[in-house]
């Protein structure tokens, strides 16, 4: 029999000392590697990708892509990572940590707290982390990740023309093309609010991307968004309620 498998850790932090001093302490832990360190949430997602780590020990607050945000991106891979939050004491952040049953670590990390989180480390659910967010341990989400065969492409919210629902899937429409995520239009409406307006039971559309408002000669109205060229049918239900609100 051969020597088990070390647990292969990835260290996220902007703060180089937060990064050496875990680098430290999981030297000290028996049968664990650390494969890399990331400087932001973006960092990480392109080093698991690369380095397919088992554990990603991922900093709450960070400029830019936060923790919380990359730790959603990460659940959307085929075989996530198993994530334990680092953050300084916040009674707000530890307190939703808590009653979602995520692991974290408060700042600053003893070896005995780290070495028992690595041992009961598990996978995320969705779940899990939507509660996080809801929370208010994070803010919404940047971009909306989609799962490719080279890993996830990250599509920045603003770009997002609309969101179709079909069964299992939503196809997520973006100036650079199309892709399918697993979120479901309620979880997308409620998380990124008035932004994006509803205009059927299965199709959000990015307000910023509306152009106008058109009715054909059976009284059917549509909505013709910036650089789609098919316009998108609008629900007899919601067509008053987006006359009113945009005067389009």
């Amino acid at each position: 029999m051969g020597a088990a498998a070390k647990l292969k850790v990835l260290i996220v932090d902007d703060e180089p000392p937060a990064r050496e001093r875990l680098r430290s302490l999981l030297t000290e832990i028996a049968d664990v590697e650390v494969v890399g360190e990331a400087m932001s949430g973006g960092e990480a997602l392109t080093h698991t990708h690369e380095l397919s780590p088992d554990v990603v020990l991922l900093d709450v607050r960070m400029p830019g892509m936060d923790g919380l945000e990359a730790a959603r991106h990460l659940n959307v891979l085929e075989e996530p990572p198993a994530v334990i939050f680092t953050t300084a004491y916040d009674t707000y952040a530890v307190e939703a940590f808590e009653a979602n049953a995520v692991g974290y670590l408060l700042k600053p990390v003893r070896k005995e707290q780290l070495a028992a989180s690595l041992m009961r480390a598990g996978r995320l659910t969705r779940a899990q982390l939507q509660k996080l967010a809801a929370a208010g341990a994070g803010e919404r989400r940047t971009h909306i990740a989609a799962r490719h065969r080279e890993g996830l492409r990250l599509i920045p919210i603003e770009e997002v023309q609309y969101f179709l629902a079909d069964q299992k899937y939503t196809t997520v429409r973006h100036v650079q093309g199309q892709d399918l995520i697993e979120d479901s239009l309620r979880l997308l409406e409620g998380e990124f609010g008035a932004a994006f307006v509803r205009i059927h039971r299965n199709a959000l559309v990015g307000v910023k991307h509306l152009e106008r408002i058109e009715r054909n000669a059976e009284g059917q109205h549509f909505v013709r968004l910036r650089g789609c060229e098919a316009p998108l049918a609008v629900s007899r239900r919601m067509a008053g309620e987006l006359k009113e609100r945009f005067r389009i």
